[in-house]
């Protein structure tokens, strides 16, 4: 399945949104019911998530990997989450542009699920996870102009 999302961050360069983004204080405090975010290697961290949205419930254990960085324009990060309802293999590619305005990022991912989560249906996933994506970002837009 295929998530796209793109958000636009009025006022912030790609740098400052780049060292926002890269930031696992700030990752820890933005993800959705995340309860613990924590460096477990270079580029890889562990993460527990609380999920409550819909039929999606449940605590997910994650890891977290960040690959293909070029600083400030891009990298990839690949996520592999287990829990109840099943387990989410995610692999998105994240584009930082800078426009007139800001700077645009653009989200593009291929997402696997299995268990419950994969008969729930792409549509519903697709849904959680743009109005997750949708709010990740706006927090982290909010924190990268109060760290100005």
């Amino acid at each position: 399945m295929d998530i796209n999302h793109t958000h636009k961050f009025k006022d912030l360069t790609a740098q400052v949104v780049w060292d926002t983004i890269q930031n696992p204080d700030v990752l820890k405090a933005v993800l959705p019911g995340c309860k613990v975010f924590e460096e477990a290697g270079e580029e890889k961290y562990e993460a527990v998530l609380g999920i409550n949205m819909g039929p999606i419930k449940g605590e997910f254990t994650a890891d977290v990997e960040q690959v293909d960085k070029e600083e400030p324009n891009s990298y990839r990060l690949l996520v592999k989450a287990k829990g109840k309802p099943g387990e989410i293999n995610a692999n998105a590619r994240m584009i930082l542009e800078e426009t007139d305005s800001g700077t645009e990022l653009t989200c593009t991912a291929d997402v696997a699920a299995t268990g419950l989560l994969a008969t729930i249906g792409q549509r519903m996933i697709g849904g959680v996870a743009k109005v997750i994506l949708g709010q990740f970002f706006k927090d982290i837009e909010k924190l990268a102009k109060e760290a100005q």
